[in-house]
């Protein structure tokens, strides 16, 4: 097939003292998420879009969380792999729609510079990285701020 559609999705607990990664930007925030890798729920998500829609697994089989070496990582590294790896299979991406649901902090001034990161790693256009955000009117895990959660859905094109 020549055009293929992936789904991801990803949920970190928000911690005090970890710093905020989103997009692949930090962001001034009273907590951060917490995970093995520097808990970035958007890279996440663009990961596993992209792992799935090339029928790769996720991100879980490539980069498992049981792994020392992945302690911390920067998610702009596994991103770049996940790019890597969806090439070798002969795809490339056509565009990226994310949302964001989160209720503190306002991100929408930190967007743009999301956008240029997903677009630099990727080797898109800005306007190939569509990033939205919501919150969730103060209900449940995100509402209270005791999480996030990151959806992507990605269109790739075998080459």
């Amino acid at each position: 097939m020549n055009i293929r559609i992936g789904f991801g999705i990803d949920f970190h607990q928000l911690v005090t003292d970890r710093e905020f990664w989103l997009g692949g930007v930090l962001i001034p925030h009273t907590k951060g998420a917490l995970g093995h890798s520097d808990a970035d729920v958007l890279l996440h998500a663009i990961c596993d879009a992209m792992l799935g829609a090339a029928c790769l697994g996720d991100i879980g089989v490539h980069f498992p969380d049981t792994d020392a070496a992945l302690k911390n990582i920067d998610s702009k590294i596994l991103l770049q792999k996940s790019f890597e790896l969806i090439s070798k299979e002969g795809y490339k991406i056509i565009n990226i729609d994310s949302s964001l649901c989160l209720q503190a902090p306002k991100i929408k001034n930190y967007i743009p510079a999301m956008q240029q990161t997903i677009a630099d790693i990727l080797s898109l256009k800005v306007t190939d990285v569509s990033i939205k955000a919501t919150t969730t009117e103060k209900m449940g895990f995100v509402g209270r701020e005791e999480g996030l959660v990151a959806y992507a859905s990605i269109l790739l094109q075998k080459i």
